[in-house]
């Protein structure tokens, strides 16, 4: 008799163990940057956080947002790390894509040659490498300088490069004196340039403008700004489980994230080789990343949307977001 039982408990295990294989999806397809809104889910996919509704989960860099419209619209991904205001934009446009979660609330910054410049108005008549034209940060940038009287094509010498990584190159090999970077490029670049044998050639860099902080001297309120997230899209939106499970490993690994400096670095340039491991582990101290969920996030979104649609209407789609932008656990 305990033989037919036990027989049957381990048939019955077998079975579970069967239907609950048989419930994952075969791939699950996750989009990100080099910048540090990605960072998590390398950790999600080292650790295999997600192996209870995924039989693969793949990890897919887009390297500009010419490459991270492309991807979208395309259809063949199912979250993706993404600036604020280009998922406002792709909303607007029809694309189905909602916003889950706000991660990035503070990662820009300048770095400079002259230590003694610490205000955005303190680098007027500069000469200033920008990455991502008309895209963040550049939208932040352009945001403050107007909203302190200044115009960014008369009052600067803006160089626009393709990407961070370029900005900061131009800088190292001191074609540029002054940056705008988003971390990690930041802490690497500081890095890079006390390194033999580049620090032959280098210049001396410095952290400077916190570009958080001025905005909210400029505009009266908190340093959190909504600056990017995670977004979920196509067919995917339909599927709450996974979007549950999405978020809870999110939130685990980026805690593991901020708390593992040395450990995180070191994990992130096997995925992202052109990054450095202590550049990574540095920066960290220097983010404001926190995972809110869109909904709780939604009044600073909507604050930051506006400000930027009062300037440029094009730099959130020509309006705000709808209800639907949102995501709700159903």
């Amino acid at each position: 008799m305990k033989k037919i039982i036990y027989a049957s408990l381990a048939f019955m295990l077998l079975l579970t163990l069967q239907l609950q294989a048989d419930t994952r999806v075969d791939k699950i397809v996750i989009a990100g940057p080099f910048a540090s809104a990605s960072h998590p889910v390398l950790h999600m996919i080292e650790t295999n956080a997600l192996a209870d509704v995924a039989k693969k989960v793949e990890f897919r860099l887009w390297k500009n947002p010419d490459e991270l419209r492309a991807m979208t619209i395309k259809g063949d991904v199912d979250f993706v790390a993404i600036p604020t205001n280009t998922a406002a934009i792709l909303n607007n446009k029809g694309v189905d894509i909602e916003l889950i979660n706000v991660s990035v609330w503070g990662i820009l910054g300048m770095i400079s040659r002259d230590k003694n410049l610490k205000t955005l108005k303190d680098f007027k008549g500069k000469k200033i490498a920008v990455p991502f034209r008309a895209d963040m940060p550049d939208i932040v940038f352009t945001q403050l300088l107007k909203k302190q009287g200044l115009n960014p094509k008369k009052d600067f010498k803006l160089v626009y490069v393709a990407s961070p990584i370029d900005a900061m190159q131009m800088l190292i090999m001191r074609r540029v004196d002054h940056a705008l970077l988003a971390e990690p490029a930041i802490s690497i670049a500081l890095r890079k340039t006390k390194s033999f044998p580049i620090s032959i050639i280098a210049p001396d860099l410095y952290r400077s403008t916190d570009l958080q902080k001025e905005w909210a001297e400029v505009f009266k309120t908190d340093a959190d700004v909504p600056e990017a997230g995670m977004a979920v899209l196509g067919s995917m939106k339909d599927n709450p489980k996974i979007i549950k499970r999405f978020l809870e490993e999110y939130d685990k690994s980026l805690n593991w994230y901020m708390a593992h400096p040395k450990e995180a670095g070191e994990l992130v340039i096997k995925t992202l080789p052109m990054l450095k491991a202590d550049g990574v582990a540095d920066s960290i101290a220097h983010l404001n990343m926190k995972s809110i969920s869109a909904v709780d996030s939604r009044e600073k979104l909507e604050f930051f949307f506006n400000v930027l649609k009062e300037e440029n209407p094009k730099s959130i789609g020509g309006k705000l977001p709808q209800d639907s932008f949102y995501y709700r656990a159903k």
